[in-house]
């Protein structure tokens, strides 16, 4: 009996540059994303960060809006959007977000940019990593290491920027003096993109990420793939440019397509789930066909359904559109639609009543009855306001204290409010009452919040 090793350790991808319509829109996406990434950060707005997560604070700033832990609906509406948004885009072109937007695949493009600058294209890489170590070995894999972990730390950093006020972390950093969470969320992120771009690359997207898995759940048999016309292109083999083919098809076996792949596959196999959809494959085939004198389309964008049944674009693209597409589509858009009107109307005012359940009723002066409250505002705007406080819900209550406060733009305050009415004219047991707080510049700026008053 042969003893077989429990593990094989991955053979190493060098994945070939490739250029083409497919690269141009990988790489624009690139830029897109990562201009947004790094420059967010440093963006003002009212002369503060103008993308902030102030979680010591409890406030977040986007531009103009400012969310309190009280807007966690927005995040729960952020999430299903994306979550439907991925189905949306799987169903109708497979893995567009994991080839073009996922940061797996945004970082593992940039990292291999550095390493191509650096060490050369796929055949020195190859024959720099078989050669014996020696001083030019060791100069470029330092100069490519030192560069990865200086972006990965500069990723670490802005990530950490969008936390706490970048420009107060860049002068704590370079003072030495960064906070012991600063410190350790700049390295931990730095060092995973190191990890995951510069050494994991493909097996996090082979091993680790769960899309993969769960992808073929959202697929069809009219969902756009990227495929291998088999029929046109086999048998395959070596052949002369031109377009006689010697009782050959239109794939010449050069074995471009797989060595352009970041995660090593042989597309000419069929549908894998390693394919995260980057279309690279079609690119360095195109290049091949041009020339070859053949026409390119061999790896292309098409159906199951499409290939066996040979349709046209025109017919492909009106399949696209079937029912499960404009059932999402609809579901997605009225979804953003509701959000956007729910932000656009959102009071920017905060209240919540809070009762003092150590004097639940009491008696006071004057036999009054007395209940005791704690109410919270918040201002949610960034200019300072004056509200107005007032209560509704039984004929003889009143409010004790002052009935109205001031607050700084972005701000809360607690306030204690006490309630009474005269004894005799309300009767023991619970009552429904309300408070109103209302900003003394507007009217429409207002909230009811509701609560009880109680009687012995």
């Amino acid at each position: 009996m042969m003893n077989e090793p429990l593990y094989v350790a991955a053979a190493k991808i060098y994945p070939r540059a490739v250029h083409g319509w497919f690269a141009a829109w990988r790489w624009a996406l690139v830029w897109a994303t990562q201009l947004v990434f790094y420059g967010g950060a440093w963006l003002t707005w009212n002369e503060r960060q103008a993308i902030l997560f102030d979680i010591a604070h409890r406030k977040f700033f986007i531009f103009g809006l400012v969310f309190w832990p009280q807007d966690v609906i927005y995040l729960t509406v952020l999430l299903v959007i994306s979550a439907l948004s991925l189905f949306l885009f799987t169903a109708v072109a497979g893995r567009l977000w994991c080839g073009y937007a996922c940061p797996q695949t945004v970082y593992t493009e940039i990292f291999l940019w550095i390493e191509r600058r650096i060490e050369g294209d796929r055949n020195r890489r190859i024959r720099l990593d078989r050669a014996d170590w020696g001083a030019k070995k060791l100069g470029l894999k330092v100069a490519k290491h030192g560069v990865w972990i200086a972006l990965a730390l500069w990723t670490g950093f802005t990530f950490v920027g969008y936390f706490t006020p970048i420009r107060e972390l860049g002068g704590s950093v370079l003072h030495l003096a960064a906070g012991p969470w600063e410190t350790f969320w700049i390295l931990f992120y730095g060092f995973a993109t190191y990890g995951n771009a510069g050494w994991m690359r493909e097996q996090v997207c082979k091993y680790m990420c769960p899309y993969a898995r769960f992808q073929s759940a959202m697929f069809d048999r009219d969902t756009l793939i990227i495929t291998y016309d088999g029929e046109r292109g086999e048998p395959r083999g070596a052949r002369a440019k031109g377009p006689t083919r010697e009782g050959f098809g239109d794939c010449v076996d050069c074995g471009i397509c797989v060595q352009v792949c970041p995660t090593g596959i042989d597309i000419r196999a069929g549908l894998q789930y390693e394919c995260i959809g980057c279309a690279a494959c079609i690119d360095g085939c195109d290049q091949v066909m041009d020339k070859m004198g053949t026409a390119r389309g061999l790896i292309r964008y098409s159906t199951q359904t499409a290939l066996e049944q040979k349709f046209s674009v025109r017919q492909i693209w009106r399949r696209a559109f079937r029912p499960r597409i404009l059932v999402y589509s609809a579901v997605l858009w009225g979804i953003i639609f509701a959000a956007g009107v729910a932000l656009t109307l959102r009071v920017p005012l905060k209240v919540d009543i809070i009762r003092d359940r150590a004097a639940i009723a009491r008696e006071v002066e004057g036999g009054l009855i007395e209940n005791v409250y704690r109410i919270q505002v918040m201002n949610t705007q960034e200019a300072p306001r004056r509200f107005e406080l007032s209560v509704e819900g039984l004929p003889s209550l009143m409010l004790v204290g002052d009935r109205t406060l001031e607050l700084a733009g972005a701000s809360s305050r607690l306030v204690p409010v006490k309630l009474r009415v005269r004894p005799g004219q309300v009767a023991a047991g619970k009552h429904p009452i309300a408070f109103i707080v209302r900003a003394a510049d507007d009217a429409q700026v207002a909230v009811r919040e509701k609560s009880i008053f109680i009687v012995r």
